[in-house]
């Protein structure tokens, strides 16, 4: 993943500039270490570095996006692509969240695939210790929260697929709580500015450029749903023909498609994949 992008001088700028800030290299564990990747705390920093030098790849070819959204983690790369931060403050965000995050330990969290919503929204709303933390599109969520509580909303619906997260804790959901005060801290050091473009936020998906709102639906997204149906939907309202999917993978192109089906989708994901 990225290691093509070594050979650009933008590519070699910004992997020298992270493993001065992460201490490793984001190269090295993307061409050797399966182990080390799979964890949180440096899947979230390669991730971040490497749809940053796409993005600015982009830009230097002179394609500047209408509007910018990202899901979860990718909202860091929507909100450094809108320069609100430089890339060396969203990448100290990003490896303060990613620490966070592979810390906590308490919760549990379920992808569902197939199921009524209505049923899912009322087992949801009557389940302490459970929230609907990922509205990916209208045949796919995920649930998030207190293992015990988790499994007594599944114990109520019928879900064509539920898929068990392999993750530590219960991500966007009020368990995060301490885990968002002590992040909170760390974004306080960071100088927001006003966005080039709007940004559509995960926990709000109303387009802004107000590096207050911003700010604060970040602080808010550890412990927030990712309204990603919903930004879709944005993207219809606001007019967007194409959707550039910018990072490894093909996933949030897909979840768009069945929200919008006539949207135009491009994935933006190596050297190659680049336009002329």
């Amino acid at each position: 993943m990225g290691l093509d992008l070594l050979e650009t001088d933008q590519g070699k700028q910004r992997f020298k500039e992270a493993e001065a800030i992460l201490g490793w290299s984001v190269p090295e564990v993307c061409r050797e270490d399966e182990n080390r990747f799979s964890q949180t705390n440096y899947t979230q920093p390669c991730l971040y570095v490497v749809a940053a030098i796409l993005s600015d790849l982009l830009v230097a070819k002179g394609l500047q996006p209408d509007l910018v959204a990202g899901h979860s983690l990718g909202e860091y790369v929507a909100l450094y692509t809108a320069q609100v931060f430089d890339f060396e403050s969203g990448l100290r965000l990003v490896q303060k969240r990613s620490l966070l995050m592979s810390q906590a330990s308490d919760g549990k969290m379920v992808a569902l695939m197939g199921f009524d919503r209505d049923q899912l929204n009322q087992a949801v709303d009557t389940t302490d210790g459970v929230v609907l933390a990922n509205d990916n599109h209208a045949g796919q969520v995920v649930i998030s929260g207190a293992p015990a509580a988790v499994d007594t909303v599944l114990g109520q619906i019928k879900v064509k697929r539920g898929v068990k997260l392999n993750v530590g804790g219960a991500f966007h959901s009020p368990l995060m709580a301490a885990a968002e005060a002590d992040y909170a801290t760390v974004l306080d050091t960071v100088d927001f500015r006003p966005a080039q473009v709007p940004v559509v936020s995960n926990v709000e998906p109303i387009p802004s450029t107000d590096p207050a709102i911003l700010r604060a639906r970040l602080i808010q997204q550890m412990t927030g749903p990712v309204r990603w149906r919903e930004t879709a939907l944005v993207f219809a309202e606001q007019g967007v023909e194409t959707v550039m999917e910018v990072g490894p993978g093909k996933v949030l192109t897909g979840l768009v498609k069945r929200t919008c089906k006539t949207m135009g989708l491009t994935n933006i994901n190596s050297l190659a994949s680049l336009p002329d």
